[in-house]
């Protein structure tokens, strides 16, 4: 069996260092590791209009923004095919015939879609296109035939539920499609990274994010502002590194040679949260220091993101190549599941001739 990759993210707005740390550098290692067959790398456009359906133009403009994000932090259209989930029209039609194979209080169940419910306040109006938002996920994966998938822990149940389908689909009509499996992150501080407000996770409604294409000028004052230890009054204080977005930020991006370059008192971290931790040091020299390790990350994310952006109708054709290159794989894949469904009519020639033959007498 191939090893095919399938992952993406929704265009609701620019990425932030928790989409890099929890799965945009991940990406890059897998791409340049090239332990695969095939890795596909979706803009989910359609996913993100289930709850942006009156707000079409934020899908539109951030397109790009995904794009330029993904380019800048080394992802390859050369060794992986990067495309957009509307161009590939026949998804639309895998969640359509997936959609009679799974039922409405098994969708309702869903302990990931029920709390994505509750934070969008969608109790008492719910869009169908969210509701099912895991059989489209489900088309996504199969289409392609990934194996692969990497995810977070909050998607697992997403997952479970593709894996649900595929078994009913070829208990059905015969074995068609790939079972997925998922791809954990094996650093616990990469699944999540908080809010620079000490929230649990960044967010792009809330502001409490640090964007990819933020300037140093940006970087400084968000990292200036952000939530440390409240009972760390003063510099002689003993402070507390577990849950300090600080050091959770530092523990999640830098490196020893971090230590070398800007920090040469302190061999690595966890000398550094000793002090800290014992008092005697102060939240500024801290900041100060996860100022410079996230500058030395995101230069060159910025560099390369300048440089595409000089060229953006070449970004454009990229899009444009790869989902060519993905409808086509995609199409391959529904050819086969509707030869196995008997929907298959005008390629079926064995039909053809039998009622030729029951007519035609």
């Amino acid at each position: 069996m191939k090893n095919i990759i399938l992952t993406g993210d929704r265009p609701t707005g620019k990425l932030h260092l928790g989409h890099y740390v929890g799965s945009l550098k991940q990406r890059v290692e897998l791409q340049n590791k090239g332990d695969f067959d095939e890795m596909y790398v979706m803009i989910a456009d359609a996913q993100a209009l289930t709850d942006n359906a009156d707000n079409p133009e934020k899908i539109r403009e951030n397109i790009i923004e995904v794009a330029l994000d993904y380019l800048s932090v080394g992802l390859d259209p050369n060794k992986i095919t990067l495309f957009i989930q509307s161009a590939v029209p026949e998804l639309t039609e895998f969640t359509f015939y997936y959609m009679n194979l799974v039922t409405l209080s098994r969708l309702e169940r869903n302990p990931t879609v029920k709390s994505e419910i509750k934070q969008r306040g969608y109790e008492t109006s719910l869009p169908m296109g969210f509701l099912t938002y895991p059989v489209s996920q489900t088309s996504d994966i199969t289409a392609f035939k990934a194996n692969i998938v990497p995810v977070g822990d909050d998607q697992l149940p997403m997952l479970e539920q593709a894996r649900e389908i595929v078994r009913s689909f070829n208990n059905i009509y015969g074995e068609v499609l790939v079972e997925p499996k998922a791809m954990l992150s094996d650093n616990e501080v990469c699944k999540r990274l908080p809010g620079t407000d000490g929230k649990a996770k960044m967010s792009k409604s809330i502001g409490n994010c640090i964007y990819l294409s933020d300037s140093e000028e940006v970087v400084k004052q968000k990292v200036m502002n952000m939530y440390t230890d409240p009972t760390h009054l003063k510099v002689e204080d003993p402070g507390h590194t577990e849950n300090n977005p600080v050091f959770i930020y530092l523990e999640a991006l830098c490196t020893d040679n971090h230590f070398v370059k800007y920090l040469p008192e302190y061999k690595n971290l966890e000398e550094l949260k000793a002090h800290y931790e014992k008092g005697g040091l102060g939240d500024m020299k801290v900041k100060r220091f996860l100022n410079d390790v996230l500058n030395d990350v995101l230069n060159p994310i910025r560099q390369r993101r300048k440089e595409y952006e000089g060229k953006i109708e070449e970004v454009y054709k990229i899009l444009e190549n790869g989902s060519k290159k993905a409808r086509k794989k995609a199409s391959e894949t529904l050819k086969e599941a509707k030869e196995a469904m008997k929907i298959n009519y005008f390629e079926d020639e064995a039909l053809i001739n039998s009622h030729i033959k029951k007519y035609q007498k």
